[in-house]
């Protein structure tokens, strides 16, 4: 039904929705964790922070999985160079994740100050860390990672987890922070009342102008300051898909001459800046539904203009450009992609039907009241 090329090019799409699912539902989760112990000033208030994502945070947190999961059956080389030469980082997120079931579920278990607070920060580690190194795995995207390819493909990454703490991407885990911050701030205003209300709509008035900032010091030094890479000779019909049957070389202001080559593809950028700027002039309104739309759009708009920006690569090799991994050498067998396909179209509409449905149901403003007349059934 689909030739090869075009199941590749939807794959790509499907993978960068997929993204988008877990960086707005998992990055009001992330916000709100990491803005607990702050926000929250007595047990009682706390409890009502935790409970605007108690019945939901596990459900979105699957997006994570799904992602690493289409990630392996759809880009095995892509999966194989990330989840090897980015091993520690990827225990150092897990480990930080760790503490979001065990800070749930323990939390309430001992009505002791000490024993809560601990937990409380604990739930602000597995909030505030898994953004930060995810955002630190973006600006490496961007600047390219250490590894190459020898001749019967197997990857070889050269770097060390500090090597990917550079300047560039530190930035972009501050800026991962802060999103998350912001995007759980808004979220928070919006499912909670009174004091807490008042606390969240401060955090996204100051969280706002501060991520637009660096968002757009963010792109000017990936414009003027990063080089991107360039296919000069495509491959061949023989072995089209053989990662090493190309050659690649760097651009200087390459990433600018990419978007003005595609026009359309400044509307990624310009849905990221737009959707979080209205979001933090709906904030200051009530209800703040309209400000989480728009921040959901500013997100997705600053994925896809990550995704734009890097088409056709996937991986970028700083160390030997022609190793890099495209959307056309890097995919799993036409077949491969064709079944995975059609069990996606059938499945994927069923877990979405169903996550409104939960959202539906379980849609209500948490207050303190609530949380004190279902003492034991809430975190």
């Amino acid at each position: 039904m689909f030739d090869y090329e075009t199941i590749r090019i939807i794959w790509w799409l499907f993978i960068g929705l997929v993204a988008i699912g877990f960086a707005i539902t998992e990055g009001f989760d992330f916000g709100i964790g990491a803005l607990l112990p702050f926000l929250g000033r007595t047990d009682v208030e706390r409890r009502v922070i935790i409970n605007t994502i108690g019945v939901t945070w596990e459900g979105n947190q699957v997006w994570l999985i799904l992602l690493g999961g289409a990630i392996f059956a759809v880009w095995p080389p892509v999966y194989a160079t990330l989840f090897s030469g980015l091993y520690a980082a990827m225990l150092l997120v897990l480990f930080a994740l760790f503490f979001r079931p065990a800070g749930f579920d323990y939390r309430s278990k001992i009505e002791n100050p000490a024993w809560r607070n601990a937990w409380d920060w604990a739930l602000f580690i597995g909030g505030a860390v898994p953004p930060i190194l995810f955002g630190v795995l973006v600006g490496n995207l961007i600047l390219g990672l250490p590894f190459h390819l020898d001749q019967d493909l197997r990857s070889f990454y050269t770097g060390s987890f500090f090597s990917l703490l550079n300047p560039f991407a530190l930035f972009c885990g501050v800026i991962g922070l802060l999103f998350t911050l912001f995007h759980g701030a808004i979220y928070m205003k919006w499912r909670t009342e009174g004091v807490i209300h008042q606390r969240a709509s401060q955090a996204v008035g100051w969280f706002g102008p501060v991520l637009l900032v660096s968002l757009v010091l963010a792109t000017v030094w990936v414009m003027f300051g990063i080089d991107r890479p360039e296919i000069t000779v495509m491959a061949s019909t023989v072995a089209p898909s053989n990662p090493l049957n190309k050659t690649v070389v760097a651009v200087g202001e390459g990433w600018m001459h990419h978007f003005l080559s595609h026009p359309w593809m400044l509307v990624a950028p310009v849905l990221a800046m737009g959707g979080l700027a209205t979001a933090w002039l709906f904030a200051k309104q009530t209800p703040s539904a309209g400000a989480f739309v728009a921040s959901s759009v500013g997100i997705s708009g600053l994925l896809l203009t990550v995704g734009f920006g890097l088409f056709p690569f996937l991986l970028i090799s700083s160390t030997e450009p022609n190793s890099s991994l495209t959307l056309w050498d890097a995919t799993s067998s036409h077949m491969t992609l064709v079944l995975a396909f059609w069990i996606t179209v059938i499945f994927l509409p069923i877990v979405l039907l169903y996550t409104r449905w939960v959202y539906k149901v379980m849609w209500s403003s948490v207050t303190e009241a609530k949380v004190l007349h279902d003492s034991h059934t809430l975190y």
